[in-house]
């Protein structure tokens, strides 16, 4: 029987011609040494910062790369010293298989004693030993002596506290560059030596980046598509000067399409596009997408339109409409959708479809269907924004619908980017289903934590204003007029029939109640706050004289705002500095606003305030605002005396004088107010700086 002192099976010993057949020692190969690549620096100086926690990653990585390695020494140590063992076990049974029970015990004492090696190295000895033969490896490679060398003053050179000073530095670069300057082409391609040749690229001179620019030309593809590479890549273009730029367009030139479906390429091509390349060169690039034709010749094409190009012959539309759609697609796979190269290719592809929307109407369906989850990665570009808006424009409901759950999740930073708000305007303007647009933005948008900074942000208020004003000149310049216009003229060719006013109306309904809860919500000193900013205060201005049929904003919630605003910004010491009036001093246009509602408006031509009758009037606003106000400036002689000695108050004054002047129901009022001011008149006379006293000394 074998022995099983050692709690391993083993088989009997082969028998050749009833002898014992020795067992072969196995010969184990050494592996092959397997150096795994790791993650390089990102882009640009803006990220010095990330230069240390990438460094720190690659060290950590270059620890593991030895680490990997030296393991691989341990597993070939032992496989063989567990072959030899294995070998050694199967001759000690051998020879117990053919002695009495008393000489197997014997036979396992000796077992025992011989398994112990008084010469075996401990694994500390064994790692430093393998971590010298690595080392020596590492120096026996291609460029590997410099290598070593330059990394060496590259840890010094990239130290961040304390930085070291200009002259260090230059020097560190001088002794980099001597060390580096004939094998570039062989460093880029490390991992670790390709962020030494970055930091060089970073501070060395304009002609040492043209020399490093020059030695790297026809490879500017293979270092795109490495992992490692393509961050040299950018540093180059960023700190390259403008001829180096344009080799490296050129040399890519033709390559882009292949480019754009790689994982790596494709972050090159969009930063090339975005950050480096002139209006012409992006067309350039934008032509290759078209196909062979243009991206051979560089030339081709150039000056005309897509639609020019296809009007040309159908079968180079053809062939131009499947190249696009099949890089969209495949970059689309890749997860490129939010690239602004790929939102320029889309405009060109939607160009043509919308050239004829009836007879490309089942690939407007495809297209709509491959972008309905991807809409929210459209729209953060002007280009990418402008393809959501006209297929938002030509969508039919149940494609609306889904286009509108995938942007509800993205409401907010839909509604603040400066591209991004056209989609939101966009979708008031042609979706139908105003309940679906309420529930997905309306609530989401106008509650009492986002409302006060939404309206207190260039874009993010625009689609509000448009809800209380349409389309008004006074906020929308052409530039946003324009298209907005247009793709509702396209929405209305195609499936929208609900008319537009209509349509506004019933969200603004919906929405008023919450915009204006959220502003009531705040406490005074915020509500300060938001007035402080110009552009919110106008907002609010604006909300209050909106005329809506909802009761609950007629009867309740804009009296209160009104009463608010009137107790934060008329009542108190006009004299003191805490006065809303003193210290925001625009709050007085706010007020003349107020003062004359939808009664009253000036007139240009006339160069005066005239009465329009037909306008609908604001509960609270308009003449019952400035009569409240005169009541409160002739509550005393000294309240008077204050706010006419006061420059914006004096203003304020004048806009009640001139509202109650050409009120019929008011002349009581003004007639007080007139005779209060003739009272002071010398004292406005007097006040010759201040130019709301003359006004008013002209006007009495």
């Amino acid at each position: 029987m074998g022995s099983k002192d050692r709690g391993t099976k083993r088989s009997a010993p082969q028998q050749k011609n009833g002898a014992a057949v020795p067992v072969k020692k196995t010969k184990v190969a050494p592996k092959k040494e397997i150096i795994p690549e790791s993650s390089s620096e990102e882009e640009d100086d803006e990220e010095d910062e990330e230069m240390d926690d990438v460094s720190s990653s690659d060290d950590l990585s270059d620890s593991e790369d030895e680490l990997d390695e030296l393991d691989e020494l341990d597993d070939t140590e032992s496989k063989v010293t567990s072959v030899a063992e294995s070998a050694s076990e199967s001759d000690s049974d051998s020879d117990s298989d053919s002695e009495t029970g008393s000489d197997s015990e014997s036979t396992k004492e000796s077992g025992a004693a011989s398994s112990e090696d008084p010469n075996k190295k401990s694994s500390k000895e064994q790692h430093a030993e393998q971590r010298k033969v690595l080392a020596e490896r590492k120096l026996q490679r291609k460029s590997g002596q410099e290598v070593q060398q330059i990394k060496n003053l590259w840890e010094k050179l990239r130290v961040k506290k304390p930085t070291p000073p200009k002259q260090v530095r230059d020097k560190l670069c001088d002794e980099i560059w001597n060390l580096s300057k004939d094998c570039i082409l062989d460093l880029v391609m490390k991992h670790d030596a390709s962020r030494v040749v970055q930091t060089l690229v970073k501070f060395a001179s304009k002609e040492r980046r043209d020399i490093v620019v020059s030695s790297l030309k026809g490879n500017y593809y293979t270092l795109a598509t490495s992992s490692y590479g393509k961050y040299l890549l950018v540093k180059l273009l960023h700190y390259g000067s403008k001829e180096s730029r344009t080799l490296i367009v050129n040399e890519l030139h033709g390559k882009l399409r292949k480019l754009m479906r790689h994982r790596e390429g494709a972050y090159v091509v969009e930063d090339l596009f975005v950050l480096y390349s002139t209006a012409e060169q992006r067309q350039q690039m934008i032509r290759e997408f078209w196909g062979s034709e243009y991206a051979v010749f560089r030339d081709s094409g150039k000056g005309k339109t897509i639609l020019d190009i296809v009007a040309e012959s159908s079968e180079k539309k053809h062939l131009i409409m499947t190249n696009l759609i099949g890089t969209i697609t495949a970059s689309i796979e890749k997860g490129s959708t939010g690239f602004q190269i790929l939102h320029a290719a889309m405009k060109d592809y939607v160009t043509v479809l919308l050239s004829d929307p009836a007879a490309h109407d089942k690939e407007l369906r495809e297209f709509i269907e491959l972008l309905t989850e991807q809409f929210a990665e459209l729209v953060h570009t002007q280009e990418g924004s402008e393809v959501a808006c006209q297929l938002i424009s030509v969508a039919n409901a149940k494609e609306r619908k889904l286009i509108v759950r995938g942007l509800k999740s993205h409401a907010k930073e839909l509604i603040k980017n400066d591209n991004g708000n056209l989609v939101l305007i966009t979708l008031f303007m042609t979706v139908d289903d105003t309940v679906m647009l309420h529930k997905s933005f309306s609530t989401e948008l106008f509650t009492n934590e986002l409302l006060p900074n939404l309206i207190s942000e260039k874009f993010s208020r625009r689609p509000l204003l448009y809800l209380l004003k349409g389309l008004d000149g006074k906020y929308f310049a052409p530039v946003v007029t324009k298209p907005l216009k247009a793709y509702e003229t396209l929405a209305y060719n195609t499936t929208t029939k609900k008319p537009q006013e209509q349509r506004r109306l019933e969200i603004l309904d919906r929405a008023l109640p919450l915009i204006y809860q959220s502003i009531l919500a705040l406490e005074e000193h915020d509500l300060i706050t938001l007035l402080s900013v110009n552009i919110a205060a106008q907002f609010i201005t604006e909300l209050i004289l909106t005329p809506t049929t909802v009761e609950e904003v007629n009867t309740k919630l804009r009296p209160e705002l009104l009463a608010l605003l009137f107790k934060l910004s008329v009542q108190g010491d006009i004299l003191e500095d805490f006065h809303l009036i003193n210290k925001v001093p625009f709050i007085t246009r706010s007020l003349k606003a107020l003062i004359q509602g939808n009664e009253f408006k000036w007139d240009n031509e006339s160069k005066k305030l005239i009465l329009i009758e037909d306008n609908e009037k604001i509960s609270g606003a308009g003449l019952e605002f400035a009569t409240k106000v005169t009541e409160e400036i002739l509550s005393d002689s000294k309240t008077l005396d204050n706010w006419v000695a006061n420059g914006q108050g004096s203003f304020v004054i004048v806009s009640v004088y001139e509202v109650l002047q050409l009120s019929t129901t008011e002349q009581q009022k003004f007639k007080e107010l007139q005779k209060a001011l003739k009272k002071v008149k010398k004292n406005l006379v007097k006040d010759t700086d201040n130019k709301g006293a003359q006004l008013l000394a002209k006007l009495i």
